[in-house]
């Protein structure tokens, strides 16, 4: 099993994703050959957020301390 990282692309009314030829090469695929895919879509909001689903926090706050952190920047 080879593990690949990709970014989902539009080819017309369909989605699809590239391949990179050393994953291609080290998992010996070939040209019309079937492969088998596991999706699992990445978020990294959700990954962020997640974390804080059993917390109890005032949003309007924690938008607010958010907001003087990115003015330093």
């Amino acid at each position: 099993m080879v593990l690949v990282t990709a970014r989902v692309r539009g080819w017309g009314n369909s989605l699809g994703i590239v391949i990179p030829q050393e994953k291609v090469e080290e998992a010996g695929l070939v040209k019309g050959q079937e492969v088998t895919v596991e999706v699992k879509a990445e978020n990294p909001l959700k990954a962020v957020f997640g974390i804080l689903k059993d917390k109890k926090i005032d949003a309007q706050k924690a938008k607010d301390e958010l907001r003087k952190e990115w003015s330093k920047w």
